[in-house]
């Protein structure tokens, strides 16, 4: 209907550029939108389950410290969970609070105690030194691994010895009755660093052998301060809290970890209304730019409308050439887009160009993951959004008369 140099000397043309712009720009930011929430929800959410799993088992208890009460490690309910082809995996652990020391330095720390079950998965992609200790079944080992930051602040190293104080608190046999309390020293060899970047984790813990707990409190060899349960599937999360808590009985609660980290998991809901807002913005932004751009040509060809009518067009037909044109404008648009943002997020996922401050974030850079079917969805979304909305500009077609348009040629 009309040719490339006709197009760059018409009043369109610039508009015609900005319209397609506002297509590049949009599904880019689009792009790199999703692919940012979406790698910080799963690279924070991951961090969050690998150090305490999807579901927490623990005593019932008013008390908020730390330490917990004592459960049966060959508990019934333990046997009927692992039937559950929900579960993934479960495994002990204990906590204890305690005051690390070297010649120089006094930190407070979290001790906790696990055993030869646990999963070191999470753990293995962040060890900077040394390696992650074995914990048999038999012999109390006394290899800990420390995170970086708390490494720094001891000025300590891999094979260094550590004093770490504990308050313990001492009860007859049958631990029916309270004996006081004592303090109690234990030395420890740092066998690994790591280095997660959750503040939580990385300031505060030391991981240690269970049975190292267990004489510490007067614990048998079969008890735990409670247990970490991984589910297959995330999304099963609120119900299978819920069975777990039903199975486990009295005296005994199971906690998700969305009620573990309340105020992590809202904002990373509030994460997802921001894109949402964003995303929103986007597409309004390319839509208004469409639409103005497709008037500005109709107005502009409006002789070259009433002489396809005078020559046997109906509205229709006429309408189809300038919502294919717009269709072609958007395809082109949506082409150099993607590749911009997929180009960005693949550089930022393989280099990590931009970084953050973890104490903030929880991350040291800014996480991207972007998966086809997402990309597919904001492309759809916006080519539904701005074909809808170009069907009202098209509708000034049927207004245009042949007389009328021919006449002012």
């Amino acid at each position: 209907m009309w040719n490339t140099k006709l197009q760059k000397k018409s009043i369109a043309a610039p508009v015609v550029k900005i319209a397609i712009g506002s297509i590049v720009l949009g599904i880019a930011v689009m792009i790199l939108t999703v692919s940012i929430v979406t790698g910080f929800k799963n690279e924070i959410k991951s961090k969050a389950i690998g150090f305490s799993g999807d579901v927490v088992i623990s005593a019932y208890t008013n008390n908020n410290s730390f330490e917990q009460e004592p459960l049966n490690m060959q508990a019934p309910f333990l046997n009927e969970l692992k039937t559950d082809k929900e579960i993934k995996h479960i495994q002990p652990f204990a906590t204890k609070n305690a005051i690390i020391k070297t010649a120089d330095e006094n930190e407070g720390i979290i001790i906790k105690g696990v055993d030869n079950k646990y999963d070191w998965t999470f753990i293995k992609q962040y060890m900077l030194q040394g390696k992650i200790p074995v914990y048999g079944d038999s012999l109390s080992s006394d290899s800990i691994l420390v995170s970086n930051t708390m490494a720094l602040k001891l000025n300590a190293i891999v094979g260094d010895k550590l004093l770490t104080y504990f308050v313990s608190r001492k009860h007859t046999e049958d631990s029916s009755v309270s004996l006081g309390y004592e303090q109690r020293v234990r030395k420890f060899i740092v066998s690994g660093i790591y280095q997660t970047g959750f503040a939580d984790i990385d300031n505060n813990i030391v991981f240690a052998h269970l049975k190292q707990i267990q004489k510490l409190n007067y614990w048998g060899a079969n008890q735990a301060g409670g247990f970490e349960v991984e589910l297959k599937d995330f999304t099963t999360l609120d119900a299978q809290t819920e069975i777990i808590n039903e199975t486990v009985g009295q005296n005994v609660e199971a906690k998700s970890v969305k009620s573990i980290y309340p105020t992590l998991f809202s904002w990373l809901s509030l994460l997802d209304s921001n894109a949402v807002i964003i995303i929103t913005l986007m597409i309004l932004v390319a839509v208004i730019n469409m639409i103005s751009a497709l008037l500005i040509l109709i107005l502009e060809r409006s002789n070259t409308i009433g002489l396809l009518k005078a020559l046997g067009a109906d509205n229709g037909f006429v309408q189809k050439v300038f919502l294919f044109q717009s269709f072609k404008m958007l395809l082109q648009g949506l082409l150099i887009g993607n590749l911009i943002g997929v180009a960005l997020t693949l550089l930022q996922q393989h280099f990590k160009l931009v970084k953050l401050a973890p104490e903030s974030y929880y991350v040291s850079f800014v996480p991207a993951e972007l998966h086809l079917d997402q990309l597919l969805l904001l492309n759809l979304l916006t080519i539904a959004c701005c074909l809808v909305m170009m069907l009202l500009p098209v509708l000034i077609i049927s207004k245009v008369t042949p007389v009328k348009s021919l006449r002012f040629k």
